[in-house]
């Protein structure tokens, strides 16, 4: 049958999906806290800026965001290369894609981290250091698996939606899932079924992260207890 010819295809598109997600959980966990502890800092210098960036993020469709964000970096360095006399750069789908969704959840997960440190009794730090704990030692012994453990729900409803939000990224011209299905769709005639399969991809990716997520929160339990100890 000729629409066997295009699962590799789609294969490929939902490796690409998994691999733009993952990176871009990264980049957004690592914006997230930096922008989390720059609102707690108590820094005007750092607080303002923070609370607009999560402000307008969290206001504005993902769609209009990453549009806008993927243009103005490409004009911006297209306007660069131009003064330069380099010629036209055209960013990488993949690259422009985990900066555009690292950049829009990046505000999310920072309030996420922001309410998971406002949940953590301050009493806890003030008792690390009096045992003579060091601010390192306190944050990945003591803080850090409180932090985990209120932080995990909003990270999994989070993280849900990121890898949702990867099939917007095929407007940019990444080749992932959605790209792959439509194009299959096209070239076989049968759009309906190839996008029932990626939809089908899709909620198996959820199901896994679910349960992966489930695992990692039982485990998350079992250090608080060791930290509390």
């Amino acid at each position: 049958m000729q629409w066997l010819e295009y699962l590799p295809l789609i294969a490929k598109g939902a490796l690409s999906t998994v691999e733009l997600a993952l990176v871009a959980l990264l980049l957004a966990l690592s914006l997230g806290l930096i922008t989390a502890l720059a609102k707690l800092s108590g820094k005007p210098w750092l607080v303002v800026p923070a609370q607009i960036y999560t402000t307008l993020i969290r206001g504005v469709p993902d769609l209009a965001l990453m549009l806008l964000i993927f243009y103005t970096i490409q004009i911006g360095i297209n306007q660069i290369t131009d003064k330069l006399m380099l010629g036209h750069f055209e960013i990488d789908p993949f690259v422009a894609g985990v900066m555009t969704l690292g950049f829009i959840y990046g505000a999310y997960f920072a309030e996420t981290f922001r309410g998971a440190f406002l949940a953590i009794d301050r009493g806890q730090a003030e008792a690390a250091s009096a045992y003579g704990l060091s601010g390192l030692q306190t944050f990945q012994k003591v803080l850090l698996p409180q932090l985990v453990r209120f932080a995990l729900p909003g990270i999994s409803n989070n993280w849900q939606v990121l890898v949702k939000a990867t099939a917007l990224v095929s407007i940019i011209g990444l080749s992932d899932l959605v790209m792959a299905a439509q194009e299959a769709g096209r070239s076989t005639h049968r759009t309906l079924m190839f996008m029932l399969l990626a939809g089908a991809v899709y909620f198996c990716l959820s199901a896994f992260s679910s349960l992966l997520l489930y695992w990692i929160k039982s485990r998350s339990a079992g250090w608080v207890r060791e930290a509390e100890l």
